[in-house]
């Protein structure tokens, strides 16, 4: 499976970013009640709390990472990430594989399930 990359946004609304270092964890979270975006994922530090959010917007994501639409449906509820650069324009991020939904072994489970 392809490594996934995804760019950290809206960390001046925080605590800004000059704490964020590569290798660092975070916590990502859905928000489906978000009333900006149906598709929000919630960026989380442990001991800090929310730091920002998965940029969702050809404005906001970096080169070639992910938006959070992209994302949304290859993670559960929550999932784990470690910073892997931080640049003016906002703080690339890396999804840890363990955190991936593998949508076969799912639907394999659903049928043994019924």
């Amino acid at each position: 499976m392809a490594k996934i990359y995804f760019t950290l946004t809206g960390t001046k609304y925080y605590y800004g970013k000059e704490f964020l270092k590569p290798g660092i964890t975070l916590q990502l979270k859905k928000e489906p009640n978000n009333k900006y975006d149906k598709e929000a994922i919630v960026v989380r530090m442990e001991g800090l709390g929310d730091i920002g959010h998965v940029a969702n917007s050809t404005h906001t994501v970096i080169g070639e990472s992910m938006s959070a639409g992209r994302i949304y449906d290859k993670i559960g509820d929550t999932a784990k990430a470690k910073v892997v650069m931080v640049t003016e324009h906002g703080t690339i991020c890396k999804l840890c594989k363990k955190s991936m939904v593998d949508h076969k072994r799912k639907n394999v489970e659903e049928d043994v399930s019924e």
